[in-house]
Parts: structure tokens; sequence; C-alpha cells
């Protein structure tokens, strides 16, 4: 199976200048846990994630004050449709990370792929309870 199989293409992007609680607001209600920060300012798109989020206030950081700028990801690794879900998998194992921001062959971002869709597609078929009694 391939990472297009996999990816989410409705993707959240937001600026740099959005605040954190802006970017937590904006993921919570599309039910993500990463947006893709487009900022003309530098080479490619940049991630923000969940886990960002957390590390920003746990560290007893103002979400209001805070910007999504001071805590992109800027050192990305990218994805490919044509990517295998493996290669996708070894790539967030390696690096330690959970997503993926997939670019089509212009460099332009298509999807994200976390390691979620990634399970999704490898978990056996969810049976009906009954029909694991017997």
């Amino acid at each position: 199976m391939l990472v297009r199989d996999a990816m989410s293409t409705m993707v959240l992007t937001i600026g740099p200048a959005h605040t954190l609680r802006q970017a937590a607001r904006l993921m919570s209600a599309r039910h993500v846990g990463a947006a893709i920060v487009l900022d003309c300012d530098t080479s490619g798109p940049g991630i923000l994630t969940e886990r960002d989020l957390l590390n920003s206030v746990g560290a007893g950081q103002d979400p209001d004050l805070e910007t999504v700028c001071s805590h992109t990801t800027t050192d990305v690794v990218f994805a490919s449709p044509s990517w295998t879900l493996e290669d996708a998998a070894d790539a967030m194992a390696h690096g330690g990370f959970r997503h993926l921001i997939v670019l089509d062959e212009r460099g332009e971002p298509v999807g994200v792929v976390s390691v979620r869709d990634i399970i999704r597609c490898w978990a056996p078929s969810r049976r009906h309870p009954a029909s694991l009694a017997g």
C-alpha cells in the first residue's frame, strides 16, 4: 500500500503569525494532530504538531502570545505519494516523529500521513464483538 492510499488530503494550513491558541483551536476543530505552516519567507512548508503545542504550554508559555513561527519544525522530512507505507513508517521511526507532509512532484503539499493513518491501513478489519465469541 502506498502513502497516497493512506494520507489525509484535507489538510490544515496555517501561517507563522497565528498564535498557538489559534492553531490549537483550528487543529481541534478539524480533528488533526498537525498543521502545515506556510511561510513565504522560507524555502518550504513547516509543520506544527500537537507535541509542539504541548511542549510550549508545559514550559509555561502563554498560548495567546506565542506565535506559530517560534514553534514550527522547519527541518522537515517529506514523503512522496508513491512511497510505500513501510517507507513512511521507517522515516517516522528513525526521525522520532508521527506526521509526514506529503509533497507532489512540484514540491507542493498534497497531504499529511500520520502513524494513525498507517495503523488504520495495517490493522485487520474490526470484527463484530459477537463474532469473536465463538
